[in-house]
């Protein structure tokens, strides 16, 4: 079976110019002959911020660039056409598409009603700051723009838990509204973690939910992606997105990959969250991006017998996507923890070349990120085409040395020349006599990298001595791979 290669086809500071579902559809034949095998693509709803908008503030999910609403009728990415085009031609070149979905939230309500509401504390939900009172809320949502086109629902704040702002008094706190609760299972940080941004859906709340079964049924049907990547799970009810999963998936016919966002480096929370919904979705290994970012920053002294301890893809690796990076982690944003680009591609090795997990390359690795003078990473595309073509067989590994660390890939007779040797070094170089197989024995490796020149022999028992230089990777192949890699891949 063929390694996949997800990859995150944007960056939070891409230029408002409405072209990047024209650049999807332009670059889908170049991604698959890439090895991508599946892509992310943002939000594609109308936001708050009209063309402005990443996608995350969320204001009407029946537009997705159809309607003049905020002030324009495309979104950031470009038009609905424009959209359905570039899912087309992704799939025509043998790429799934996962469709972002933004649920927790709305933003840039199209009037204000006035609400009974308490003010909580900011960090800790249960505790009252205020008691009940009245406030200005923005929660009518009537999309006037769109004139009842899909669906004549309509929100108001019987729809919603709170809000963070009253109009009245033109203040910011968080204020939770008459009748209501935040929902349950929700992560326990600030008590409760339900509240994020905006106008909070209600999720106890049965037209709510009725409501978001019956828009994602249109979506799927008017889209066709292939499967989803799931916004801020970890402020939703846990039940809703397995409840919601399920009847997408029913409904289409078919068992649609999704993949969700729990923020957060506790891999406990991240593996109760899996449990209560039944192991339905798969989840981004946050805990393994900062052991990533932790070790690029701490100069060398990182332990990297450790750098996979406690993360989803050593626990759990059948529901884990690992990233190195992404559009939240980046220079600039709230949660930024960018891994220092000395270390990207020890990390990339990491997600690519080893068995476990479904990798997630980075937008603004593989592009760069130009707002940041950021370059592309180098060898990325190469390190793609090695996971396609290469990265097969058992794994075993050479977690010994604190600085030092690597594994091998022994190859599949189903991939010609496949098969990888591994070293990563956060600090000084070194070698590491790893066993590659006795069906490599008189076979001759290379450094794809380029950093080590030398050739390693494979001895008669199977055994190469493989080396790396400091603060960097070396990812061996077999001369015939090698050779093919330097001709074919640029």
């Amino acid at each position: 079976m063929k390694n996949e290669t997800l990859m995150q086809y944007f960056e939070w500071d891409l230029p408002a110019d409405q072209l990047l579902w024209k650049r999807c559809k332009a670059q889908a034949p170049k991604l698959k002959e890439a090895g991508i095998t599946k892509v992310w693509l943002p939000p594609a709803y109308k936001g708050m911020q009209g063309m402005n908008d990443v996608g995350y503030g969320v204001y009407d999910t029946y537009d997705l660039g159809e309607f003049d609403q905020k002030g324009t009728i495309s979104t950031k990415y470009g038009t609905k056409e424009e959209y359905l085009e570039a899912v087309k031609s992704l799939q025509k070149n043998d790429i799934e598409v996962l469709s972002d979905i933004v649920l927790n939230h709305m933003m840039g309500a199209d009037a204000c009603e006035m609400v009974m509401a308490t003010e909580v504390a900011e960090n800790n939900r249960n505790q009252i700051v205020q008691t009940q009172k009245e406030i200005s809320a923005w929660t009518i949502f009537d999309f006037p723009g769109r004139g009842g086109k899909y669906s004549d629902f309509t929100w108001n704040s019987s729809h919603f838990n709170g809000v963070d702002w009253d109009e009245n008094t033109k203040r910011r706190a968080l204020f939770l509204f008459e009748g209501k609760r935040w929902d349950g299972q929700t992560d326990e940080e600030k008590a409760n973690f339900d509240y994020l941004m905006g106008a909070d859906l209600d999720m106890e709340n049965a037209a709510v939910r009725a409501q978001l079964v019956k828009w994602g049924m249109w979506y799927e049907e008017t889209v066709g992606m292939d499967g989803f990547r799931l916004d801020a799970v970890k402020h939703i009810n846990a039940t809703f997105y397995k409840e919601w999963l399920d009847k997408i998936r029913e409904k289409a016919g078919k068992n649609m990959f999704a993949v969700a966002e729990y923020w957060h480096a506790d891999l406990r929370r991240l593996l109760r969250y899996l449990d209560s919904v039944d192991n339905c979705m798969s989840l981004f290994d946050v805990p393994l991006h900062f052991n990533f970012y932790n070790a690029s920053n701490q100069g060398g002294t990182y332990d990297m017998r450790y750098l996979l301890d406690n993360t989803l893809v050593e626990h759990r690796s059948a529901n884990a996507v690992t990233f190195v990076d992404n559009h939240d982690t980046q220079p600039g944003q709230a949660l930024c923890s960018f891994v220092q680009g000395w270390f990207k591609p020890l990390a990339y090795a990491c997600i690519l070349f080893r068995k476990e997990g479904l990798p997630c390359v980075f937008y603004g690795d593989y592009y760069g990120l130009p707002s940041h003078n950021i370059l592309p990473m180098p060898d990325l595309k190469k390190m793609i085409k090695i996971r396609e073509k290469y990265a097969y067989g058992e794994q075993v590994d050479y977690f010994d040395h604190e600085n030092i660390v690597g594994w091998v890939r022994t190859g599949d007779e189903e991939w010609k020349h496949s098969g990888l040797a591994v070293l990563l070094s956060d600090g000084p170089g070194g070698s590491k006599r790893m066993l590659m197989g006795k069906k490599f024995a008189g076979t001759t490796f290379k450094d794809v990298t380029g950093k080590c020149t030398e050739i390693v022999a494979i001895d008669a028992d199977g055994w190469g001595e493989f080396r790396v230089d400091g603060g960097s990777v070396s990812t061996w192949v077999t001369k015939e791979a090698y050779d093919y890699l330097e001709t074919e891949v640029v």
